[in-house]
């Protein structure tokens, strides 16, 4: 009997949340209707420049964790190999 009362609260509370999310999805559609993008070339410029930063602080970034990622396998490598001779 309560796994048939769970089953059922589940049933239901799926099924609030998808017809939630189904009102949600039109509304958002509904509100960008009949809008129009008048940004300039600045504003494209600058958004362009913001993420050239972004990139160019994520590389030295994940060369990093590339690094470390590295020296931690071979110093695993070199771990095992001492143990493997004794």
């Amino acid at each position: 009997m309560k796994n048939l009362l769970k089953t059922s609260a589940l049933k239901a509370l799926v099924a609030t949340a998808l017809l939630s999310l189904t009102g949600v999805s039109s509304a958002f559609a509904a509100s960008t209707a009949g809008r129009s993008d008048h940004s300039g070339i600045l504003v494209w410029a600058f958004l362009g420049f913001c993420a050239l930063i972004v990139v160019a602080q994520l590389l030295p970034a994940l060369l990093v964790i590339l690094g470390v990622v590295k020296s931690t396998a071979t110093d695993s490598q070199k771990a095992h190999a001492s143990h493997k001779g004794h």
